[in-house]
This record gives C-alpha cells, structure tokens and sequence, in this order.
C-alpha cells in the first residue's frame, strides 16, 4: 500500500499579476516542507471578481510567464504543484486550465475546463472557451493515484464517475467557488458526497474572500473531513492520503463494483 501527504494551499487571486504569481511560489515553498503535491486555487494567475477591468486580456500560454515560475517553484522545492491558470488559444475567450508540474519543474499534464459557470448569475461562457471532452488528467505520485477537475464540475457526479473510472484514488479539485447564501454549504456538501459515491480522497482547494468561499479542504473516501484551510487567505492544510484507507473502504462500500450504469462523455439527448 502507498500514501502521499497533499496540501490545499488557498488565497483570493486580484488583476495583479506578479503579486499572484508570488503568492502562489510562496505557498508552494511553504506546503513542500511536509508534503509531495500542492494544490492551490483555480484563476490563481489573474483574477477580477468585480469584473473592474472586464476588456483586459489577460492569458498567457503554457509556457508563459506564470507557469514558468510555477514550474521552477516546483523545481526548487522538488514538489508536485497542481494549479489553475487562464491560457491563451488565440482567441479572446481562453482555456480556464489546470497544470501539472513535476518535482523535475517539467509540465506534466493539463485539464482545460468541460463545465462552464453559467449558473448564479454568472456567465463564464461569455470569456471562456469550454474544452472538447477528450481524456482526464490523471497522474501518479509514489503509488497514489490522482485524478483532477476544476471547480463547477463538482456539480457534475457523471465527471468524477468518468475520472473514477481510471482507477484514481484522489481527486484534487482547484476552484473560486463564489462566496454566497449556501454556497459553503453546497462546497461542503458536494465535495463529501463526491468522495463517498466514488469512494475517493478529495482535496478541494479554493480561492478566499471576500469574492470566494475559502474553506479549502481534503476529505476521505467515507466523507470525513481530514483537513480544512478555514476561510484565512494564504493557508494551508495538508493530510495523509493512504491507499490501504481506499482499499478498505471499497470492502465494506462496494459501490463502484455493485452499480448498473455506466459514464459516457456526450451532451443528453
């Protein structure tokens, strides 16, 4: 059996750029010293909740300047980083994406984001391309396999059971989940209901307020929460993530076996 130490390291991003960039480098220097992956927040690169600039373009590529200094954080600190950032296709509606850089500083893998947050009064459509289904990030670290997804698609219980299906034993979720009524509630809520029904460690990280809801946290395949962030800008929570726990909790829940339908990517008919 493996187990890995994560880290959800969690910080409301602004239009500031740089002083994002070094907020996210800081966190990864400090979640490193006891842990082999970090998880920080979706939007990390840029950030403008008040829409104050609403005609900036603002994306960078994979190998812009913000994944660079994410790259050589990782590197310095011989860590896995997983982090959202906006990257540019050429086109003024970007890929809302998530990275995943090796100890070794190399881009490992990318998720670009299938559910857009067109919901609560939010359009992000309008400024966001939302990605072709193709395949899941999925990712190993010291035996411990891990799948990730971006925010609103914690809505979606078919996308986690799509990347459950590769056998994944966590699944780390980036997010500015917007703050407002119910909504730590339904963050909470959902994340526990994914990790039970797919028998899975989640690890939830998201952007603070006032703009979002914080509560960053990591939760074990039966629902417990094992570690949460609170709602403080540049915390961080870490847990053990076991795959003994997995393996036992599959024994006494075997849902995954005992269901009757299966996950097909595709729009309803």
């Amino acid at each position: 059996m493996s187990a890995i130490t994560v880290a959800v390291a969690q910080y409301e991003a602004s239009r500031d750029v740089a002083a994002n960039t070094k907020a996210s480098t800081t966190l990864i220097g400090e979640a490193s010293a006891n842990s082999q992956l970090v998880v920080l927040p979706e939007n990390a690169m840029y950030s403008d909740p008040g829409k104050e600039a609403p005609d900036v373009h603002y994306a960078e590529p994979l190998d812009g300047g913000f994944v660079t200094a994410v790259k050589d954080a990782a590197k310095t600190h011989s860590v896995h980083v997983l982090v959202g950032f906006t990257e540019d296709n050429g086109t003024d509606r970007p890929f809302n994406t998530l990275v995943h850089v090796t100890p070794g500083g190399e881009l490992d893998g990318v998720y670009r984001k299938i559910h857009l947050y067109d919901a609560f009064g939010y359009k992000e459509s309008d400024k966001v391309t939302p990605a072709e289904i193709d395949s899941p990030l999925v990712f190993t670290i010291g035996g411990v396999t891990i799948g990730a997804l971006t925010c609103y698609d914690l809505r979606f219980p078919e996308i986690f059971r799509w990347v459950a299906d590769r056998g994944v034993d966590l699944v780390a979720l980036p997010a500015a989940w917007v703050a407002g009524p119910a909504k730590e509630f339904h963050w909470e809520t959902l994340i526990r209901a994914r990790a039970i029904e797919n028998t899975v460690y989640f690890a939830g990280c998201g952007q603070t307020g006032p703009s979002c809801a914080g509560q960053s946290m990591i939760v074990d395949p039966m629902g417990v929460v094992v570690a949460n962030a609170g709602e403080s800008a540049m915390a961080i929570a870490t847990a053990t993530i076991m795959t003994e726990r997995v393996a036992q909790v599959r024994a006494t829940n075997p849902s995954l076996i005992n269901r009757r339908f299966t996950v097909s990517p595709g729009a309803p008919q």
